[in-house]
């Protein structure tokens, strides 16, 4: 044993050691706090994460009771892995910060801890515990674009599936997007309603059985995806049954106790299934396996008081550890992208009505989705003129900041909630057509629905970009976080109808002549690049 790279303790170690390490994730926990204050406000917040306090309660106990395979690393050299693991980490912590955008900061929390668990027990203990360190992805939030886009996505699945389910019991029923028409009654599939909050918990549930089931690595991947269809076919039921119990009783079985109640029903039935599940993999394998042997439990469980004999050793990787947690801690106090720019702009209420030969008309959007959209200045119009056939809706949302679960919505994941269906979708570029001095790119979609026909237009004006693309928003929202301290930007969306077998070029000849007016007053009320201040704002 070299002894200029280790410290063995012969009496009491634990204590000594486990004081060590207690301080580096003690640290670690100080540099990560506003972060980690996020997430747990998420947690507290939104129903589809409640769960995430128990996760690294259940990593903790899931590495504690393989204690018994773990041992300390005696040698510097191997614990170098986990150093460089930690400092990634760090780097992500700081870049996360520059951006002020919190979920790298969590994701970077685990790597973290997973850098310091690896400087401790080596590669061999990470090999060992890779599992239980992989379970605290799941106290993770995702992303609210994310978030919305399978919650539009799920909405639609639950609501056909429900729809199919009600007409199997002999119901009249006819869904329009989210809306589930009974006659008597209708029905909305709101977010809520999506799955979402079944689909994480039961996902982080699968996967610790998976993890604990006694079966081939194969079984145990299909248990673990078969959270998602599972998640959708119990969601589609629960929808199925309440249309059901609706049309029977009225619109009170749709609200209060219960509906929570039904809620937590089909989570249970859900867990029911799963192990279901598990059990037929096992009778497939030719094992006559009892249901309360389906899961490997740790024998630790079953062992109290029974005591391992082990070596400890306090390897002098603690001190690097320690010494990068400190450093980056003090430089992230410095590099923070505290303060964000919010330029100025003239407000949607002075938009003009009159634009060359269009004559516009406010209208206005119902409180309810304001509080879904979280936007901070909006726009809906309708322009028509003397010699077009049909009007324009011209709708605009523009927000200061998007950087605390507050963006932009893409009409994409939006318009199949309406019960309108996507049967064209392109982009087209307008080189004659510049907004703050680059040529206009936008989405051209064609929807119908029944016998109605629109055309659309929409783009993404973003810091003097007109972006198209959903991700690509994201990746210039993260660069000028860091790059320009702005994380403004809009949603510029145009609409016209068609009339019965009209051809689409006409519908495409409004649109682009409203744009060519359009455009000339746009850039007053969506900042470009180059900006005036109106205000410099704390954003931690």
């Amino acid at each position: 044993m070299d002894s200029q790279d280790t410290t063995l303790i012969s009496s009491s170690p634990s204590s000594y050691i486990f004081a060590w390490w207690g301080l580096a994730l003690l640290l670690l926990g100080l540099v990560f706090h506003e972060s980690l204050m996020e997430m747990g406000n998420i947690w507290m917040g939104s129903e589809e994460y409640s769960h995430g306090f128990f996760i690294p309660a259940i990593s903790a106990y899931l590495i504690w009771v393989q204690r018994n395979e773990l041992k300390c690393t005696h040698d510097f050299k191997s614990s170098l892995l986990g150093v460089a693991i930690l400092l990634a980490g760090l780097l992500l912590f700081l870049l996360g910060g520059l951006a002020t955008i919190r979920t790298i900061q969590h994701y970077a929390f685990i790597l973290a801890v997973t850098g310091i668990f690896a400087a401790a027990f080596g590669k061999q203990g990470l090999k060992t515990a890779w599992v239980p360190l992989v379970f605290l992805l799941f106290m993770v939030p995702f992303p609210q674009f994310i978030i919305n886009n399978l919650s539009s996505k799920l909405q639609l699945i639950s609501s056909w599936l429900g729809v199919e389910f009600i007409r199997a019991c002999d119901i009249m029923v006819y869904l329009e997007g989210n809306v589930i028409d009974l006659g008597g009654y209708k029905l909305q599939v709101v977010e809520a309603c999506s799955g979402l909050r079944y689909l994480f918990p039961l996902a982080s549930l699968s996967f610790l059985c998976a993890y604990l089931f006694k079966g081939p690595a194969w079984q145990k991947l299909l248990i673990f995806l078969s959270s998602v269809p599972l998640t959708i076919f119990m969601n589609s039921f629960r929808i199925g049954v309440i249309g059901i119990l609706v049309n029977h009783w009225g619109t009170e079985m749709a609200e209060g106790f219960l509906h929570d109640f039904e809620g937590w029903a089909v989570f249970l039935l859900c867990m029911v299934l799963l192990f279901i599940e598990m059990w037929l993999f096992s009778r497939f394998s030719g094992k006559k396996t009892a249901f309360a042997e389906l899961v490997q439990l740790p024998d630790e469980w079953f062992a109290a008081g029974k005591t391992s004999q082990m070596d400890w050793y306090l390897n002098k990787s603690v001190f690097a550890v320690l010494g990068l947690i400190v450093t980056v801690g003090a430089v992230g106090q410095f590099v923070r992208g505290g303060e964000e720019i919010i330029p100025q702009r003239k407000a949607f209420l002075n938009f003009p009505l009159q634009l060359g030969a269009w004559q516009g008309r406010r209208d206005y959007i119902e409180q309810k989705y304001l509080d879904t959209l979280k936007l901070t200045d909006y726009i809906v119009a309708n322009y028509a003129a003397e010699d077009a056939a049909s009007s324009v809706n011209f709708y605009s949302a523009y927000y200061q900041s998007q950087r605390k679960g507050a963006s932009v919505h893409s009409p994409r994941s939006c318009i199949p909630g309406d019960g309108w269906q996507i049967t064209g979708f392109g982009q087209q570029e307008f080189p004659d057509m510049r907004v703050q001095g680059t040529p206009l790119k936008v989405n051209r979609a064609v929807i119908e629905k029944g016998e109605y026909k629109q055309l659309v237009y929409y783009w993404f004006q973003q810091r003097g970009r007109s972006i198209t693309n959903e991700y690509m928003v994201k990746w210039y929202l993260f660069y000028d976080a860091i790059a320009m301290h702005r994380t403004d930007g809009a949603l510029v969306r145009l609409v016209t109808s068609l009339d019965k077998g009209q051809d689409i070029e006409v519908a495409d000849r409004r649109l682009q002549a409203f744009m060519r007016d359009m455009v000339k007053v746009l850039p007053d009320y969506l900042p470009g690049k180059e900006i005036v201040p109106a205000q410099v704002v704390q954003t931690d």
